[in-house]
């Protein structure tokens, strides 16, 4: 089973993703936890290359190197992890691309899309939790824990909304899970653990 959380940047994904952690271990299940970018030892590399580097990135440059990155962490842990039975859990995964590199990039998002489903080989989550939160609650969130803004967690306001609207667009596909992340962690949690274990059942 392979889960992923999206969600522009202050939503709480770390947290819920945590609390699922913790719930699948709890059944004897073998979860991978992992993230994009940076989920392979090349990942840290790029991720580097595309967060904390000083200086600009241009935007097409940014969405290859997302997806470079995003091609060797499919190839390398995400397919393998599956191939043995466990259960994967990623902390952003390709719709992150589609809706900061595409859209708030004011790039075109199918092209986006199609260098990313590309990249991955089509491989598409089972299910995508998308915590949703207007842009400036999410921002006033992530300030108010007074860490050190990565190059992206910089952008102005009008950035990120670009990016929820463009989430909350994708998100009609059947996978998607959209939850309202102003409820509190538990009810989040408990939404989350619904699907999850409807997947399981199967």
């Amino acid at each position: 089973m392979f889960i992923t959380f999206e969600g522009i940047d202050g939503v709480g994904k770390s947290t819920q993703l945590d609390l699922l952690e913790k719930y699948l271990v709890s059944l004897g299940r073998e979860v991978v936890r992992t993230l994009e970018p940076g989920g392979t030892d090349l990942g840290q590399e790029i991720r580097h290359l595309l967060l904390h580097r000083k200086g600009d990135v241009s935007p097409r440059a940014e969405a290859l190197l997302y997806a470079a990155d995003r091609a060797h962490h499919v190839a390398t842990k995400i397919r393998p992890a599956l191939s043995a039975g466990k259960v994967v859990l990623s902390d952003r995964y390709f719709d992150s691309s589609v809706a900061y590199q595409g859209a708030a990039r004011e790039l075109d998002v199918r092209e986006v899309r199609q260098i990313s489903l590309w990249a991955i080989d089509n491989l598409i989550p089972d299910l995508t939790v998308l915590l949703d939160l207007p842009a400036d609650q999410a921002i006033a969130r992530r300030s108010s824990k007074g860490t050190q803004p990565d190059r992206l967690e910089s952008e102005q306001l009008e950035f990120f909304e670009r990016a929820r609207a463009e989430y909350l667009s994708m998100a009609v596909e059947p996978r998607f899970l959209v939850i309202d992340a102003t409820n509190s962690v538990e009810q989040i949690h408990q939404q989350v653990l619904g699907r999850a274990q409807a997947l399981l059942a199967k």
